[in-house]
């Protein structure tokens, strides 16, 4: 796969993660403000623990955005050096079909 076109899927990828980081941090900040009027005891109210649950749930799902993030960035580091599409490994080039599924992947499949 041609650099440019590496370059514009890996831009688009990260403009879906920004995304995915924005709406999930709308979504906790809801889910805080929902309960921030009620009366919640997370551990003796049933409902408590649904708040409880639904923000952790959100803050995992926003640290794995987040890792997302630096692995499209490094991603776009190595394009821009010049060795993205090689792995890590051995050196040789990652199937093109490997990078269309995967943009950041590091490793060919014999490697991964």
């Amino acid at each position: 796969m041609e650099a440019d076109r590496a370059r514009a899927l890996l831009h688009a990828l990260r403009a879906e993660v920004l995304d995915r980081l924005d709406g999930l941090g709308a979504a906790r900040t809801d889910v805080v403000e929902a309960a921030r009027g009620a009366n919640v005891d997370d551990e003796h109210d049933p409902e408590g623990a649904t708040i409880a649950f639904e923000r952790a749930q959100l803050e995992a799902l926003a640290a794995d955005a987040r890792r997302r993030l630096v692995e499209v960035d490094a991603a776009l580091d190595r394009v821009a050096a010049g060795t993205w599409g090689r792995c890590e490994v051995d050196g040789a080039p990652i199937d093109d079909a490997r990078l269309a599924a995967r943009p950041t992947a590091t490793r060919c499949v014999r490697h991964a």
